[in-house]
């Protein structure tokens, strides 16, 4: 688990896009770290593009690219060490038609799947794949078009300031929580204890995306919901469900002689 002062220090602005992912063109600019003077390295390029055809190849559905977007904090000047590619493949969901929910769920699904099953690293950060609807909006400070290489919003450096007193009592909270949380499933059957842990993930998915709409990626919501899972809380809630999931469902050898 990470130290609080590590995590907290991963929330502060960097002067600069990463330079390992990043570059200015040109030399004119070269003074001028504004995030729309910046371009995807080409070679990052490349693998994105190579990875989202395999990630679209195993989602396996006939339906129209109209983006490969990168977003998070890797596209803005709150990247460190805890950051990780997010990758958006966007589509229009509307074309499922009737179909759209089951199509929503098989993704979700699919791209769980995915990710779970590989580990592909570049420059040292994990990689996320996800699908995006065309319909809906996102929150990200910077957003990247991987495929027409260009920029759809770029990332401006925001006066920002933490309360790191705030940040560890409200996390602090949730991680009393999803302790009780955890306790209260371990004397409940599968499905109960399942619809515990999935009560709680969701009310701290709803709390987090309840800041992203007010004030954004650094509102403290969201910063409250990275400290949980940079430390390893939101692994804890998860990681439990699948153990008890296990426990519960795995039978025991019998001695037949």
């Amino acid at each position: 688990m990470e130290s609080d002062s590590k995590i907290i220090s991963s929330f502060y602005l960097q002067d600069e896009l990463n330079p390992d992912i990043w570059y200015i063109p040109n030399e004119e600019y070269m003074g001028d770290r504004e995030g729309q003077n910046y371009k995807l390295r080409p070679e990052i390029r490349e693998r994105l593009l190579k990875l989202s055809e395999l990630f679209i190849d195993y989602l396996d559905v006939d339906f129209f690219i109209h983006d490969v977007l990168f977003i998070g904090s890797l596209v803005g000047y709150n990247w460190s060490e805890f950051s990780d590619f997010d990758i958006h493949v966007v589509m229009d969901m509307s074309e499922a038609g009737k179909n759209q929910e089951l199509y929503e769920e098989l993704f979700r699904l699919k791209k769980t799947v995915f990710n779970a099953s590989h580990d592909i690293r570049i420059k040292g950060y994990e990689t996320e794949l996800y699908v995006e609807d065309l319909n809906k909006g996102r929150v990200s400070t910077g957003v990247y078009s991987v495929m027409n290489n260009k920029w759809v919003k770029s990332p401006e450096k925001e006066n920002f300031k933490i309360d790191t007193k705030k940040i560890k009592d409200k996390a602090e909270q949730w991680m009393d929580i999803i302790d009780e949380a955890i306790e209260m499933a371990k004397n409940e059957d599968l499905d109960d204890a399942i619809k515990i842990v999935k009560k709680y993930k969701d009310k701290l998915r709803k709390y987090r995306t309840c800041g992203l709409k007010k004030e954004g990626e650094f509102s403290y919501e969201n910063l409250v919901f990275k400290f949980l899972r940079r430390n390893g809380y939101i692994s804890k809630l998860e990681n439990f469900k699948n153990k008890i999931a296990d426990k519960k469902l795995s039978l025991e050898q019998e001695n037949f002689e």
